[in-house]
Order: C-alpha cells, then sequence, then structure tokens
C-alpha cells in the first residue's frame, strides 16, 4: 500500500482575476500594514505605470521601492533589498516581478527577521546537499514576521513554494533556503499586469510550468492527488500559451496560464520531489546564468527520452494530457516548445561544451538529481543527457 506525507505551507490566500493595486491595499488593510515595502523588477517600475498606481492607492503606507533584482537572486542583491527595506520600517514586503523577483523576496523576509546585513550572513540559513548520499539538511529557524505579498508576472510559479533558489556568486552555484513560513502569505494573480511581460520570459516561464507537472506526474511519489493537479496544469497549459502566442492581449488565456501554473505547483508544495530536468536546470542557471525558463524548454524532452525506459508507460498520460495520444511526449514537447519559439538545446543557450562536465559536476549538488526516475548517481550519467541536448 502507498503511504507518503502532504506538507502544506503558511499561504493563506490566493487573489485571481482583481487588480493588483486594488488588491494589495485591501490585504494590507486586512494585514493592518502601516510600511508597505515593494520589491519591483525594475522594467516593470521604470517602463510601466502599474508601481505608481499601487503607490498612489497605498497612500501615506507605501514605504519605498527597490527595483534591483537581477536573473537567480544574487545574494548580494537580497541583502541590498533587506538593508533598504529594514531602514524604510517595512512590516509588509510586496513583490511584483517574475520568479528571480519572487524568490529574492522570501530571502528578504529571512533578513529581516534574522538581521542579517551581509552576504556572509545568510550561509547559516541555506540547505546543504551531500554529494554522495543526495540527502538535503535544511536548518530550523524561526519563520520571518514580515510576510510576503506576491504579484507574479511569469509563470513560473515559485510564489507557491516554501523554498528560495538563491545564487551564491562566489561559487557561482544557486543555493536553496527553505522554511514553511517564507511562502508569500498571499499570491495576487492579475492578468492584465502581465502584458509588460517580455513574450520569451512569459512563454518560457510557462514551460517551466509544464516542467513542474510533467515532472510532478513523473515523480517517485506520485500520487492520486498530485496525479490529478498536474493533469489537469498540463490541459490548462497546453492550450493557455499557443492561445497567448497567438494574441497577447488575450487575458482569460493569460489568466488560464496563471491557474495552470498554479496547478503545476501543488506536487512540489506539498513535498514532490522532483527529477532531473528541475535539477540541471538549476545548475544551469546558478552556474551558467541560463534564464530559469529556457533551462526548462531545452531539458524536459531530453529527460523524458532519458527515463523513457523506466517510465514509458506511464509518459502514456503525459501524451494524453497534451492531445496526442500516440506520440512519445518528448517528441511533443520539442514541437510544443519550438512553436512558442523558445530554444531546444543547450548550444541555443550557449553553453560551451567544454563547460559540460563542470555543470555535470555541480548537478550532484541538487538533491533532485537523486530523485529521478531512472537513478542517476554519479556525473557521467548528468553527462549522458547533456550530451543529448547539446
Amino acid at each position: 500500500m502507498q503511504s507518503g506525507t502532504m506538507v502544506f505551507t503558511a499561504m493563506n490566500r490566493v487573489i485571481f482575476g482583481k487588480p493588483a493595486a486594488e488588491s494589495i491595499v485591501a490585504e494590507a488593510d486586512r494585514l493592518q500594514a502601516k510600511r508597505v515595502f515593494i520589491l519591483s523588477g525594475r522594467t516593470l517600475h521604470t517602463a510601466t505605470d502599474e508601481i505608481e498606481k499601487v503607490k498612489q492607492a497605498l497612500g501615506d503606507r507605501f514605504a519605498g521601492v527597490h527595483d534591483h533584482m537581477p536573473a537567480h537572486s544574487p545574494r548580494e542583491s537580497v541583502v541590498d533589498c533587506a538593508n533598504a527595506a529594514r531602514v524604510a520600517g517595512t512590516d509588509l514586503l510586496v513583490t511584483m516581478g517574475g520568479g528571480s523577483v519572487t524568490d529574492g523576496g522570501k530571502a528578504v523576509t529571512i533578513c529581516l527577521e534574522h538581521g542579517i546585513s551581509d552576504v556572509d550572513a545568510m550561509e547559516p540559513f541555506r540547505s546543504v546537499v551531500d554529494d554522495k548520499t543526495g540527502q538535503r539538511r535544511t536548518p530550523d529557524f524561526a519563520p520571518p514576521k514580515v510576510r510576503q505579498i506576491a504579484v507574479p508576472t511569469t509563470l513560473s510559479a515559485g510564489e507557491f513554494n516554501a523554498r528560495a533558489g538563491i545564487t551564491n556568486t562566489k561559487l557561482k552555484l544557486k543555493q536553496s533556503f527553505i522554511n514553511r513560513g517564507i511562502v508569500p502569505e498571499t499570491v495576487i494573480l492579475d492578468p492584465a499586469i502581465t502584458v509588460h511581460t517580455p513574450e520569451w520570459l512569459w512563454l518560457s516561464s510557462g514551460v517551466r510550468a509544464v516542467d513542474h507537472a510533467v515532472e510532478t506526474f513523473l515523480s517517485l511519489d506520485a500520487n492520486d492527488y498530485t496525479d490529478g493537479t498536474a493533469l489537469q496544469a498540463l490541459r490548462t497549459l497546453g492550450a493557455g500559451l499557443p492561445a497567448v502566442k497567438a494574441n497577447t492581449n488575450d487575458l482569460d488565456a493569460r489568466l488560464r496560464c496563471m491557474i495552470g501554473a498554479w496547478l503545476s505547483m501543488v506536487g512540489i508544495v506539498s513535498g514532490t520531489r522532483l527529477g532531473a530536468s528541475h535539477a540541471i536546470g538549476h545548475i544551469l542557471g546558478g552556474s551558467a546564468n541560463v534564464p530559469h525558463g529556457h533551462t526548462s524548454c531545452v531539458m524536459l524532452p531530453y529527460v523524458l527520452d532519458y527515463n523513457a525506459p523506466v517510465n514509458g508507460a506511464r509518459q502514456r498520460e503525459v501524451a494524453n494530457a497534451l492531445g496526442q495520444p500516440n506520440t512519445p511526449p518528448g517528441r511533443i514537447l520539442d514541437r510544443f516548445i519550438r512553436d512558442l519559439g523558445m530554444p531546444r538545446t543547450l548550444r541555443d543557450v550557449k553553453i560551451d561544451e567544454a563547460d559540460l562536465p563542470r555543470l555535470a559536476k555541480n548537478c550532484m549538488l541538487d538533491d533532485w538529481t537523486y530523485s529521478n526516475p531512472r537513478p542517476i548517481s554519479t556525473p557521467e550519467q548528468v553527462m549522458e543527457i547533456l550530451k543529448a541536448a547539446y
């Protein structure tokens, strides 16, 4: 008989289909916040009026804005934002932007709670993976009292997860900070604000959500609960992403994509281990600066092909959800991703072939390498996938 434990986070609510500024004010009222600080994507702040709308709606409760959080959330930028928020007397953090902004915000709340004002002081709070066993050690620490409201503008859906991926720029490694209490208090899904997101970023992060769903369904921890949400996520994203590609102003399709991305995270949030596509993706991001969504665009079909000898029969359910029951899902997703105009090889994302051994070795520092459906225990096995993707 199957057994397991589903672990849930400290998220309170998800608000969807309502204007972001209106919803932020309502949440500030509910939480009795007096000093609301915004961490924003730079383009959203400087090239649109979305942050100004929130500022005007908050009035004298607006405590400031910080708009520097580069891709993969470097520690330095996290600490800079935390220091600015601390000076502003922040009692509620609002993040408005993509996955790096969202994850950066989670780490900012850790810094605020624990008085962290320099990058080295973050070290005791990160989780550590044993590169021989794949076991993760996660330190126990007090959850933040200053909570986060997340307004995502992409589809990587990290806002639903109690895990922040933060890059140690000295080591060129993305590392995890995990605590049940760092998940946002509230997520606001406003499709109207996402029309400012560059098309490549929206679509590639949507493929990242597809990757969540696929690796959840094929996980070693798969169960009826997460199977249902993963397959529905694939149906929803499979329809929504091409619709936005065809008409960038289709807000119904955009909201459908956002809800599909939310569904894709149910397994991850509740403790489902994923596989090599995500593990390799983490390393491509932190160690080679490949955009988060592009890592899934490149790796997912190759990982499906690699795993087919052990889960090919189950992969047919993925094909069914994508509407092509008689085609291998690696081939379906190759065409799907190409039709969205996304990269499909490591060469496409500027990876030097000579760097593959270093990347393969770094993959042994990610615990999801060890939970791939087809067992991986050495860098040489990772190299097999990387060479196929090259």
